[in-house]
Order: C-alpha cells, then structure tokens, then sequence
C-alpha cells in the first residue's frame, strides 16, 4: 500500500523544490485533489451523468511572480524541465506535462484577461499515467495560483469557462465537466454528480463508515481495441434522446426507455455492434441512478450491486481487460458468500475513461490486508506491479 504524507510535510516539500529551482519560496501554492469515476464517465456525450469522488491523491502547483514574461515550469518527481513565453504558448508534443499549465494559460489570455511572467513547480506523488485525474488537477490548481499571482477579477463562471478553453480551444478536446467539477466543488465524504443534460453539479454524502476505499493502478499497457468516438455521433445521441422516458421518483426525473419492444424499434437502424454498445450507455445511467439511491438510503449492498453491475456492463462496452476482471473477481470473493449476488459486502470497478488501467474497490475495513494478498498473486500470474492507494474523499481545489 503506497503511503500517502500528509499535507504539511508535502507542503514544504514543494517550498524547498520551488526554492531550489527558483532561488526564492514560491508567493502561491494551490492544491488539487486527483479523482476517480465512479460510473458513467463513457456516456458524457449522450447528456447523462457521471458519478465522481475527489480523493487525497493531491497535486501541488506553486508559483512566483518574474519580472518578464516568460513561463517556466519545473515538474519535481519527472525531473523535466520546460518554459514558454506569452507570445508564443503553442501547444507542442516535446512539452507533454507542460500543456496541462499551458493551456490554461491559454485559457485566460484568450479571455482578454492581462497575465505577467511566472515560475512554477508542480509536484505529486501520482503521476498522470495513472489515469487518476492528475492532469485535471494540474489544470486546475495551475489556474488558482494564476488567477491569485496576477491579481484576476475571474468569478466561477469565468474560471470554468477559463478550464472550458483550455481544453476546446487549446487541446480541440471535447470538455468533459465531471473531471472539473469534481476538482472544484468537492468536499469531505462526499461524491459529485455531474448532469452534463444541465450542465450542472450536485454533492452527494458518501458515509459508509466500515468500509476502506482502495486505488489500484494496475499497470496493465494501454492498448486501444475500439474506437470510442465511432459511436459518439450526433446520431446515436438523437437515437437515445428518443428513448429517455419521464421518470418523477427517479434522481434527475427521468431514466431510459426500458421495454425491449421500445429499444428495438428505435435501435433496429444500426448495426449489432452500436447497438449493444448504446445498450450499455442505456444501462449504465441506470447503474448512476442506483448507485445514489442506494448511497442516500444507507444501503451499501444496493450500492455495491450497482457498481458490480457497472463493471459488467463496461466489460460487454469492451472497456476492460482480462487483468483488471481478475482483480474485480478477486474483490467479489472476498465475500463469505461470493455467489449471493444480493447482499455484496464488497464492490469494485474499471475506473478512467477510454481503455484505463485503474480500479477501485469499496471493501469492508477487515478484508483490506486480504486484497493487498490478492494482489501480491496477481504480479506473480501476469508480472505487471500493481500499486494501490487507501484514499477518501477531499475537498476540491484550494490555495494554501
């Protein structure tokens, strides 16, 4: 289990990095917390919801205001080093990391707003390869200590809009909100839900006090077996708009037409494939809706019924793979009765969006150490490392 240190003495780390590199202490220093998908992250373009935690996987950006205008960024744990300037903040492959800073201050000059030259370090633990949301974080507290440093009258709105450039108009990336909102608006023991319908957030409490929740990165290599974008086409969100039913006793007030006759009337127009795959759009919302109804009734086994369920469905989206399903088979058996499907006691999923290595896990606090066991096992089957991480949900971006 990878340790996590605590605020203070990462804090001064980032001081002593910064004044190593620079010469001086930093004037800001802003944190953001890494994050994790719950479920729903694959259906962003239909305009449903995603379910998100925040977790204590923090990112450190510090900055000190220069006295020109050039931008120079130091990232401590890759030991690279790279600058730019404010005539020229082209997004370049060689930068990699880099960008992340450089697009958001993209995103403020392209809102007119008046920016001076600055040194920044960035520091975490976890790097973005782990597909835990330390890139958004980057982002993020790059964009606190930018609007602090230069003084900026940028409301919420125009921070959003800010992060909104960012990533159409620098990367020419869709804007996934979740991944923002969960960063911002996050707080303790609590979950995020994002409506992309509405564009809108919403805080749910997350208290099941006997349970442990556990990151794993298991180091599997990214391969891409689909392309995920052929089936986010204006089309197939026509076609699932079609089957979107009013629902008043359900999160939201609606859910997805669920009568066979009904899906095969308006799915009958596309090809097998597509066809399963908007069913597992179709069913993961359902998976979203059951997750928060069983988190606001204190019911964990319906909770975790709808993870499990989650995970399932990802594996026939064909978002999985047979290293991560052993892991999520291990966590199954943890149970004393592994095959009561009614009454799990622990649950787990795929987490990340496209073809991600992470996995998350909800497990009753005695069957931790059980899990690290199983996957000391799953290195010696397939010899990937897993790394694994105890995390809980935190409070969204901050200056410090």
């Amino acid at each position: 289990m990878n340790k996590i240190l605590s605020d203070n003495v990462l804090c001064d780390k980032v001081i002593e990095e910064h004044k190593r590199e620079y010469g001086k202490k930093p004037d800001v220093i802003a944190q953001a917390p890494g994050r994790f998908h719950l479920c729903g992250e694959h259906s962003w373009m239909f305009r449903d919801k995603t379910l998100s935690m925040a977790v204590n996987l923090p990112v450190y950006v510090s900055g000190s205001l220069r006295d020109d205008t050039t931008f120079k960024f130091n990232f401590v744990q890759l030991e690279e080093k790279k600058h730019a300037n404010l005539s020229s903040l082209k997004l370049k492959k060689e930068d990699k990391w880099a960008n992340s800073v450089k697009s958001v201050l993209y995103g403020f000059t392209s809102g007119n707003f008046s920016l001076k030259g600055i040194d920044f370090t960035i520091y975490t633990d976890i790097l973005p390869s782990a597909g835990f949301g330390i890139t958004t974080a980057i982002k993020i507290a790059s964009a606190w200590v930018i609007k602090e440093l230069c003084g900026l009258k940028c409301n919420q709105d125009q921070m959003l809009m800010v992060l909104d450039r960012a990533n159409r108009n620098y990367y020419g990336t869709d804007n996934h909100c979740a991944d923002t909102y969960s960063a911002i608006f996050s707080k303790e023991d609590s979950l995020v839900l994002t409506d992309y319908a509405e564009k809108s957030w919403d805080i749910v409490p997350f208290k099941f006090k006997d349970k442990t929740i556990i990151l794993t990165d298991a180091s599997v290599p990214r391969i891409v077996t689909w392309n995920e974008d052929s089936l986010m086409q204006p089309e197939n969100v026509l076609l699932l708009g079609e089957l979107k039913a009013r629902k008043v006793n359900v999160y939201g007030g609606w859910q997805y037409e669920e009568s066979p006759a009904e899906l095969n009337e308006v799915l009958g127009v596309v090809n097998e494939d597509t066809k399963r795959r908007l069913g597992c759009i179709m069913r993961e919302h359902k998976c979203v809706l059951d997750c928060i109804s069983g988190i606001q009734k204190d019911d964990f086994a319906s909770f975790a019924r709808a993870v499990n369920r989650s995970h399932d469905n990802m594996k026939d989206y064909e978002i999985s793979c047979p290293e991560i399903d052993w892991i999520i088979k291990r966590v199954r058996n943890l149970d004393e009765n592994p095959d009561d499907l009614r009454t799990p006691v622990n649950c787990g999923r795929i987490t990340g969006k496209g073809f991600g290595r992470g996995i998350y896990a909800v497990l009753r606090n005695e069957d931790v150490d059980k899990y690290k066991e199983r996957l000391a096992e799953y290195e010696r089957i397939f010899g990937f490392s897993a790394r694994c991480y105890e995390v809980k949900p935190c409070r969204g971006v901050h200056l410090i």
